[in-house]
Formats: structure tokens, C-alpha cells, sequence
């Protein structure tokens, strides 16, 4: 059994991942490069938007044996691809990961404006803008069409491609994939077995999450959520979706609130220690 503690050292000494051109044809190729992990290119059937998958198997992965395995999805998956290949490398040996990227055939100016990442404001979100302006802009309010994307498209690509374990799905998500999470939770939470819902973004959902919290009768889940100890008004909503999820009086709901030292940004590295440790008790 590998040392749990070379976990903290990865984190510690993970270097970015910069962009290559092609020195022979300048066609542009993934900026992805970690040991193991495939980058593969998939489209929303419904949108005709493209993504990429990041995915890694576990060291030893056969396609001859009969072994399931259970498989960790995230969003955002350029940000989070690092520390979670590391931490599972040492607490979940036998998990898939799958990264689901954001657009990338998104309009060029607005990438530039915003960043790589705008297509996260539409498609983690769960309401409109009141703001015309920015609700033209973003496109706030696309999570029902991404949760189509990841069931009809990337589920089906993943589960015939790979030996998974169907009933033991998990996802992780940190702030706008956190909000994103919960919305899936409340609408249709046999998506996945394990949720992980880091500082979710909660603002301005917490009316129609309430609404959504009697739904379904049960949600059959785990579900792990937490925030920073500087979070006050994210730790506020968080606490809000705890307290909802206590009062359904679900039994078929194993809840696992955390709070941890820290802002927005320094409570993430703990978040996915933390979460991938509770969740290696469970999958494992």
C-alpha cells in the first residue's frame, strides 16, 4: 500500500501544463500531457457543441479481465485534472477518471474576453440573468442541457468504451461545478452514486433548489459538500443545502458536510484531499 502522505507532496510540487504548437503543420494539439491520461474529442449531440474528455485509467487496467470499474467524473476538468490524478493515485487506485473539458468551439471573441473557461457560466448554472446584458452574453441557465449532454453522450461513450461499474458513478465539482452538482442531485440523482460538492455557487438558486428538494422520494446518494471557513456567503447557501437535504429525512442519503480552514481558493487543494479520502471508504 503506497503512502497516504506522498499525497501532500504531489500537491505541493505540480507543475502547469503549457501549451505546444506542431513544428511541422501548426495544427493545434492538446495542451494535455499527464501519464496516462487520453484526450479525447466528443460533441453534445443535441447542441453540436464540442468538449474533450480527459480521461485516465488506473495503472494495470485490462480490457481482458472482468473487473468494474467505478469511474470519478469532474468538471472543469483543465483546472482540476492535476490534483485529482495525483490524490486518487494514492487513495482510489482502481477509479477511472473522466474530466469533462469546457467548449471549445465557442465564439473566438469572447473566448479571448473571458477565458477558456466562459462556457462554465452557461453550462454550471442553473437560472437566468436578470441582466439582459450579461444573460446575452453568458447565457446563464444551460445545466439542464449539459446534464443531457453528460447522460446521453459522454455516459455512453465512457460505458461502452470502458469497464465500468454503472452503479457506482461519481462527480466532482468545486464552485460553479459545485451549484452544478446540487442541481443534478435535486433533479436526477441516479446520475451518480457519489456527489462531491466543493464551495458550491449557490447566489441566487436556493428558492428553486428548495422547490426541488421533494422531487424524488429518494435520492439514493452519498453526498460529500463543503466550503471554506472565510466563505460567508457561499458557507451561508452551503449550509442552506445541507439544512434542506437533513430535512427531506432521506435515509438513503449518507451526508457529509465539511468546513475547512480557509478562502475560496485555499479551501480547494483540501476539498479534494478530504473529499477523495471519504469517498475511498466508500468505493473502495
Amino acid at each position: 500500500m503506497r503512502n497516504h502522505c506522498f499525497v501532500f507532496t504531489f500537491l505541493i510540487t505540480i507543475c502547469p501544463v503549457f501549451a505546444q504548437k506542431s513544428n511541422s503543420d501548426h495544427i493545434k494539439k492538446s495542451s494535455l500531457e499527464l501519464p496516462r491520461v487520453k484526450v479525447v474529442p466528443i460533441t453534445d449531440t443535441n447542441t453540436d457543441r464540442h468538449y474533450e474528455l480527459y480521461i485516465k485509467l488506473p495503472e494495470g487496467y485490462s480490457e481482458k479481465s472482468n473487473k468494474k470499474y467505478p469511474v470519478l467524473y469532474f468538471t472543469d476538468a483543465m483546472w482540476q485534472i492535476e490534483i485529482l490524478s495525483g490524490t486518487t493515485e494514492y487513495l482510489l487506485e482502481d477509479a477511472i477518471l473522466v474530466g469533462i473539458s469546457w467548449q471549445k468551439n465557442i465564439d473566438e471573441t469572447l473566448k479571448k474576453e473571458i477565458g477558456e473557461h466562459v462556457s462554465r457560466y452557461r453550462d454550471y448554472s442553473i437560472i437566468k440573468s436578470d441582466n439582459k446584458e450579461h444573460q446575452d452574453k453568458y447565457q446563464y441557465g444551460g445545466a439542464e442541457y449539459h446534464l443531457n449532454f453528460i447522460r446521453n453522450d459522454v455516459f455512453k461513450y465512457v460505458e461502452n468504451k470502458y469497464q465500468t461499474d454503472e452503479n457506482n458513478r461519481t462527480y466532482f465539482g468545486y464552485s460553479m461545478g459545485g451549484e452544478f452538482g446540487a442541481y443534478i442531485l435535486l433533479t436526477q440523482p441516479d446520475t451518480f452514486k457519489n456527489y462531491i460538492l466543493g464551495s458550491p455557487s449557490l447566489n441566487n438558486d436556493i428558492p428553486l433548489l428548495s422547490e426541488l428538494k421533494f422531487k424524488h422520494e429518494k435520492l439514493n446518494a452519498n453526498v460529500f459538500i463543503s466550503y471554506g471557513t472565510l466563505e460567508k456567503e457561499l458557507g451561508s447557501n452551503a449550509e442552506k443545502l445541507i439544512s434542506m437535504l437533513k430535512s427531506r429525512n432521506d435515509k438513503s442519503v449518507l451526508l457529509k458536510p465539511i468546513i475547512i480552514e480557509g478562502s475560496h481558493q485555499t479551501a480547494f487543494p483540501m476539498t479534494a484531499v478530504q473529499s477523495m479520502y471519504w469517498l475511498s471508504g466508500l468505493i473502495q
